[in-house]
């Protein structure tokens, strides 16, 4: 029987860390403490408390500003995420029946993996909401949030597409190179790989990655749909670089033998409508919530 920990963790509260997203949405502990009804000198002492728990300054503070550290970029994704999983939570007992429509865009490969599984648990949650779901790449998701034609979008982040860099991360995962259990097109000289179009960030990891190494390589397939990546690699006819939540048997990640660099990180994240409604709200609460269970069982793993 395993001894209980001595010094365990302490427990971060909910109410202080909706003050910590407050300051850092605003910019100000001033306009902080409104949205949170809170004095301004509450809200101080809500992130002194909060600053002496983690051991780390949260905000770097000046005469006209208030901006993250390192450490408060760090901690802000997973105050956002504790934050929904408690709404989310609390929606299902108290919260009243919201009804309407929620237009939601997500690139090809998020609608495969993850959106069936989250929209049937959030139609069975939110029974009156609707959802329309449009599949499209990154940079048309961006330019119909912008427009008010989506209100809630889903985006590969870092691809130089303008306005992904203010997306709030929902998951990230590593990248790794896919390839046919088996078969042999890792081994070839030069590498066959298929990817897709300038701006995807799959793509750039890839193909810089070969580059850093001195890898000959070849772009022997192209595909904007992740299944299409998958009918090269089934066909051992390439290998393409893939998150590793999309890689199942026969198609596996490339081996130390294989010789090939190793990639970065991929990340997912959020757009949500300035003007969101109460069942875009919703939506993206359960978005947020779903990741971070996600994330979370990946972490135990």
């Amino acid at each position: 029987m395993n001894a209980p920990l001595s010094h365990p963790h302490p427990l971060l509260e909910l109410d202080v860390l909706r003050t910590f997203v407050a300051i850092a949405e605003t910019g100000s502990f001033t306009a902080a403490a409104d949205t949170v009804f809170r004095t301004p000198s509450a809200v101080s002492m809500q992130i002194k408390k909060l600053e002496e728990t983690l051991g780390q300054s949260l905000f770097a503070r000046d005469s006209r500003s208030v901006a993250l550290t390192a450490a408060g970029e760090m901690l802000i994704g997973h105050a956002r995420q504790l934050l929904a999983l408690n709404r989310e939570a609390v929606a299902k007992f108290i919260a009243p029946d919201i009804a309407g429509e929620v237009r939601l865009g997500a690139p090809d490969d998020v609608s495969e993996r993850f959106l069936p599984d989250m929209l049937r648990r959030f139609a069975q949650s939110h029974p009156g909401i609707a959802v329309n779901v449009v599949v499209e790449n990154t940079d048309e998701l961006i330019a119909r949030t912008a427009k008010g034609a989506l209100d809630v979008a889903m985006i590969t982040c870092n691809g130089g597409f303008a306005g992904d860099k203010t997306a709030e991360v929902l998951y990230r995962e590593p990248l790794v190179w896919a390839c046919l259990k088996g078969g042999c097109a890792a081994l070839r000289d030069p590498l066959p790989v298929s990817v897709w179009e300038e701006g995807c960030v799959w793509r750039k990891e890839a193909l810089e990655g070969l580059a850093r190494a001195g890898r000959d390589y070849r772009i022997s397939f192209q595909s904007a749909y992740i299944s299409g990546q998958k009918a090269a690699i089934l066909a051992d006819l390439a290998v393409a670089p893939m998150p590793l939540s999309a890689i199942s048997d026969p198609i596996v990640a490339a081996s130390a033998k294989d010789n090939l660099p190793p990639l970065g990180n991929y990340s997912l994240g959020l757009i949500v409508a300035r003007d969101a409604s109460a069942p875009v709200k919703a939506a993206a609460d359960h978005l947020r919530a779903s990741f971070a269970t996600r994330a979370g069982k990946a972490l135990a793993a």
